[in-house]
């Protein structure tokens, strides 16, 4: 599905040329193929990344495979001339993403971890105007994330926390890179209270139930001394605004809603006196929006990487950053299964 997303975007990328694809599943490239429409008489097709590693002529690879594959496919393209976007979570162990970040720094190209949720053009003017101090002195971060369960996906690889590193990683690892962008400053303790309660219960394969969270509360304290907060809820079908975030400082109040893009600023006016509160809609380009589900991030996440790609801009979001949203989410995980708060220097972070 996202591989799918990927080029849909690229195919309205300016200067942006497909010209291979590699899935060791038949009805993937099939979805790939038809994506391409015209375009794909002139894409090469290979049914391993092996192959690919050998045949493909490329500037740049995108990896969207299953997050517990990411090492084992990374292994077989480093070797390769050329820069790489790599979908999150970046790995499903922190002992596989310290690998990934290691051979990142020595490649020869830009290396950068899939997180569009920074590329939400109503989400990046919201970073945007707290990092302008637009609230005063950050001290509160809230987001809430009230959605629909799981997609169905290949090999149902993703009702596993074997395979996805469990949903604080697989979908929380978003939010944890977020609030380390807004926040300014790296995590030091984690709390969630979270379970699966209502989805995929009557679910089995292999025999097998599925062991994926499907609703917590986190609270996460920086070194800088703001508290972070997310809410999950994967079975809020009917939520209006998908994502909502809140920055609260010392000065004001901001709010942002997605996929309303509505912007909603509250400055501290007292008690009893009168409310201040101004509005602003953040547009999102119709053609980006679209070409994925993700309001428009996938295209604005490609721009940016292939401005690194030309040598043209830098690369916004590290194998580090990828690391650390990991870390956070792998902490979020302990905390919700071990009741306890979780250091994260027990993580060697």
């Amino acid at each position: 599905m996202m591989g799918v997303e990927h080029l849909r975007n690229l195919a309205i990328l300016p200067g942006a040329e497909i010209v291979a694809i590699a899935d060791p599943v038949a009805t993937s490239i099939d979805w790939a193929t038809d994506a391409l429409g015209d375009r794909a008489a002139n894409v090469a097709r290979f049914d391993s990344v092996e192959a690919f590693a050998k045949g493909a002529d490329v500037d740049a690879i995108v990896i969207a495979s299953p997050n517990n594959t990411h090492r084992d496919v990374l292994e077989r393209l480093f070797d390769m001339d050329a820069a790489i976007l790599c979908e999150k979570p970046l790995a499903t162990t922190i002992e596989d993403a310290r690998w990934i970040v290691d051979r990142a720094a020595v490649h020869s190209k830009p290396f950068w971890t899939g997180m569009e949720y920074r590329f939400m053009p109503p989400a990046a003017a919201f970073i945007e105007q707290v990092h302008a101090g637009r609230v005063g002195r950050l001290q509160m971060l809230s987001i809430r994330e009230h959605r629909f369960p799981f997609l169905p996906k290949v090999g149902d690889w993703n009702r596993f926390s074997a395979n996805t590193g469990g949903t604080m990683v697989e979908k929380c690892c978003h939010f944890f890179d977020l609030m380390r962008l807004i926040v300014g400053s790296e995590a030091v303790r984690v709390y969630c209270s979270g379970a699966m309660d209502v989805n995929h219960l009557d679910e089995r394969y292999d025999g097998q139930r599925p062991d994926i969270i499907d609703n917590s509360y986190t609270t996460v304290e920086f070194a800088n001394g703001v508290r972070a907060m997310l809410d999950l809820s994967m079975f809020a079908d009917g939520a209006e605004n998908q994502e909502e975030m809140s920055a609260t400082g010392d000065a004001a109040r901001l709010d942002v809603l997605i996929p309303a893009g509505e912007l909603v600023y509250s400055p501290r006016v007292g008690f009893l006196n009168p409310k201040q509160v101004e509005r602003a809609h953040v547009a999102v380009d119709p053609a980006a929006k679209a070409a994925g589900s993700h309001e428009g991030a996938t295209y604005y996440q490609h721009a940016a990487f292939a401005a690194a790609v030309r040598g043209e801009g830098p690369v916004q979001v590290t194998a580090e950053d990828g690391l650390r949203a990991v870390a956070i989410g792998t902490a979020a995980e302990i905390s919700a299964r071990e009741h306890r708060v979780v250091q994260m220097t027990e993580l060697g972070l």
